[in-house]
């Protein structure tokens, strides 16, 4: 636990939440500023700065949780879809740094697709030095 973490507080009880889940490893709660209706949270309990700093044991536990608040969103909404995302570092827009994910209802004609950025249009041979350029670096990062 970081002493100066919101969700850490949140975890122990400091701050109050609307919790939608919880175990022991982690913990499913309502943003208190939604994007829209149902907007929720799902932490690890072990604080992490973001996925990035994860550890593998702990993300390993992140996918299961996910699917099932997902889905009792997606239910309790009636929503035709359900939209994730999580960020890591400011340049992505990281306000709080313990990991996390967003768990966002939508709806076919919702205007939060509007939030979408704009495609890039790049030739299929740059595409595949960026593929090589990530693969090598994987290989050093994974097997070295």
């Amino acid at each position: 636990m970081e002493n100066d973490c919101i969700f850490c507080k949140i975890i122990a009880g400091d701050i109050p939440s609307c919790k939608v889940y919880e175990d022991d490893n982690f913990l499913a709660f309502m943003d208190i500023n939604p994007a829209v209706r149902g907007h929720t949270l799902v932490i690890p309990k072990h604080h992490c700065r973001n996925l990035l700093d994860t550890p593998d044991n702990v993300g390993a536990g992140f996918y299961p949780v996910l699917k099932k608040v997902s889905l009792s969103v997606k239910a309790a909404f009636r929503a035709e879809g359900i939209y994730m995302f999580q960020q890591n570092e400011p340049a992505s827009g990281q306000e709080v740094f313990h990991s996390h994910v967003h768990i966002i209802p939508r709806y076919k004609n919702d205007d939060f697709g509007k939030h979408n950025p704009p495609r890039l249009k790049v030739e299929i041979s740059e595409i595949a030095k960026d593929a090589e350029s990530i693969k090598k670096i994987y290989k050093t990062i994974c097997f070295a």
